[in-house]
């Protein structure tokens, strides 16, 4: 034995592909399985799953029952829960009873498991009693773009009066066409209703980020709100994930609002967009492409933007990088813990010892 912690990836789309590099980089950590669902994907190096150059030794299967008999001491558990909960929820119960570990970006209402469904809530922590493990649920947004950092930056800040949390994106980059398409509606009639943004979809996903930046800042939000905008193409476009008509949706902002004392205080804002001349009057991000920021009204006033990049100059993978190191890098920490549920407020941000290279 190395003394390394084994971990597993489940699933190699673009959050997977991510978390395979993140492993493989992070000291202290040992790539020991891929769980793939794809049959054209069995047999195939982690290495070429996550576009790199050296193969690693570790090669994908669909058998998850094998890889989890194996004992991992963690899983990263990167397959969509978007389409799927209920199968999801089966695989994540089964490698925590299995006594691994579980890091995931794929359950909205984990981010806060405080406010999860009880019967949810429930399940998921007598599956880590059982295996004597731990879960930890996150990404980039909602996840520490809009949770971690406004509340880190709030300390920075004094007589706060708001935090806004953005996200502000062209997705014609995003390598997710049926998520673009068909859950966010770019390129859909006017008239469909996009499930991300069907009425109280969205408090019910970006909630648990207003939930957490009031814990952390010890206030109570009143209530949670959202606010739904969007606007078509103007001109047919193409781009990587083909023609989007004129006269379809090319433009969408959204915002989920904490309200306390009758005002918006903490507020998630998402800008995306197919095109980026579609709705010119709403913000952009600086560099045409996509950020996140975070803007404290206070004292100073305090605007943070960070424009992530990966696989090339790509910020959709740039972002999915981020996500991907903030879980992977949770492992150790959430090993030394006492089984159950962690949040994004328990799970340190750990400085990237051994990472410089």
């Amino acid at each position: 034995m190395n003394g390394n912690r084994r971990v597993v990836v489940w699933g190699t789309g673009n959050m997977g592909r991510a978390a395979i590099r993140a492993v493989l980089h992070t000291p202290g950590l040992e790539l020991t399985g891929v769980i793939v669902s794809d049959p054209a994907k069995e047999g195939l190096d982690a290495a070429e799953l996550a576009r790199l150059d050296a193969p690693t030794g570790v090669v994908a299967t669909l058998d998850h029952g094998a890889v989890l008999a194996s004992g991992p001491d963690a899983v990263a558990y990167m397959a969509s829960g978007d389409l799927r909960p209920d199968d999801a929820l089966d695989d994540v119960d089964a490698c925590l009873r299995a006594g691994a570990t579980v890091v995931t970006p794929s359950f909205y209402p984990l981010y806060d498991p405080r406010s999860a469904p009880a019967e949810l809530r429930q399940r998921m922590t007598a599956a880590c009693v059982a295996g004597g493990a731990s879960l930890f649920v996150s990404g980039v947004d909602p996840g520490w773009g809009n949770d971690l950092l406004p509340v880190l930056a709030a300390g920075l800040c004094t007589d706060i009066t708001s935090i806004r949390a953005q996200e502000l994106f062209d997705y014609s980059n995003y390598d997710a066409p049926d998520t673009v398409r068909h859950i966010i509606g770019f390129g859909q009639p006017m008239e469909y209703v996009p499930p991300m943004i069907a009425p109280t979809i969205p408090a019910m996903v970006w909630g648990s980020s207003i939930r957490l930046m009031a814990r952390g800042l010890g206030v109570e939000v009143d209530e949670i709100d959202e606010v739904v905008e969007r606007r078509p193409l103007e001109r047919t476009v193409h781009n990587a994930l083909g023609t989007f008509d004129e006269g379809t949706q090319g433009a969408l902002r959204f915002e989920v609002r904490g309200i306390i004392d009758g005002e918006p205080r903490l507020v998630v804002e998402h800008i995306t967009r197919i095109d980026p001349l579609c709705a010119p009057e709403w913000e952009s991000p600086a560099n045409g492409r996509g950020a996140f920021r975070v803007v404290i009204s206070g004292t100073p006033d305090l605007t943070i933007t960070i424009e992530p990049e990966g696989e090339g100059d790509n910020p959709a993978a740039g972002g999915n990088a981020t996500a991907a190191n903030r879980l992977i890098g949770a492992i150790p920490w959430l090993a030394g813990v006492e089984p159950g549920i962690h949040d994004a407020l328990d799970v340190p941000l750990p400085p990237a010892t051994g990472r410089l290279r």
